[in-house]
């Protein structure tokens, strides 16, 4: 056999080769993966005032503008403070501020017979009369520094009135998703005045506590299809 014809075999037992190993290649190759689009992003919860309706507007504040809400006693739900819970998915947070209410008198600080200590207790309830919590505030005053600010709105001295808040609790409530509304009302006041006499305050309609910055945080929900 000529050295051609060998050169000529070696040549095309190369290129078959190259051709199997190039078929295999193909046939071993993974198929391409499909890539899933990464899930929409959780919405983020919403914090914005509530929709209060107060049956006894005290005012707003002369330094901060902020309107307070007097807590009256009360045993109907519908006679308290009305909070509608906005449309929402899953539960909803409820906060807002409890004061005490003290009526200033210039006279009795200038006699130094001022002092006053104040235990207020509220509840938070739905609609149909279930209590979701209690609450309670609890606070002195002694001096006309300890009061939270005065309220516009009055016959005194500069436009503010006699009442004003005193003290602060945060109060903060985790209400169930399945809620559309509550109501908050007036339990019982204590009183203890300078001459050391005490008194307690749950007659139906008085004004025993403030209430004031209230808000919602919730997860809105999801709009309707059309």
């Amino acid at each position: 056999m000529s050295r051609s014809i060998v050169q000529r075999l070696w040549l095309l037992a190369a290129v078959v080769a190259l051709l199997c190993a190039s078929s295999l290649e193909g046939q071993t190759k993974k198929p391409p993966t499909t890539t899933r689009k990464p899930a929409p992003p959780a919405r983020k919860p919403t914090v914005a005032p509530a929709a209060m309706t107060c049956p006894s507007p005290l005012g707003s504040g002369v330094k901060t503008k902020r309107e307070y809400c007097d807590v009256l006693t009360g045993r109907d739900p519908k006679e308290g403070i009305l909070i509608k819970l906005p449309p929402h998915r899953g539960p909803v947070t409820l906060r807002f501020n409890l004061h005490n209410r003290h009526t200033y008198s210039e006279e009795e600080v200038r006699l130094k017979t001022a002092f006053a200590s104040y235990i207020a207790g509220i509840g938070v309830l739905t609609l149909d009369n279930t209590l979701l919590t209690r609450a309670a505030v609890a606070s002195e005053f002694r001096r006309p520094e300890d009061l939270l600010e005065r309220i516009t709105g009055g016959a005194g001295p500069g436009g503010v009135k006699a009442v004003a808040p005193v003290g602060t609790e945060p109060i903060a409530l985790q209400l169930p998703a399945e809620l559309a509304e509550v109501t908050i009302l007036g339990e019982k006041l204590t009183v203890l005045r300078a001459d050391g006499q005490s008194a307690n305050y749950s007659a139906s309609g008085r004004p025993i506590a403030i209430i004031s910055d209230v808000t919602v945080e919730y997860t809105p929900a999801p709009a309707r299809a059309k």
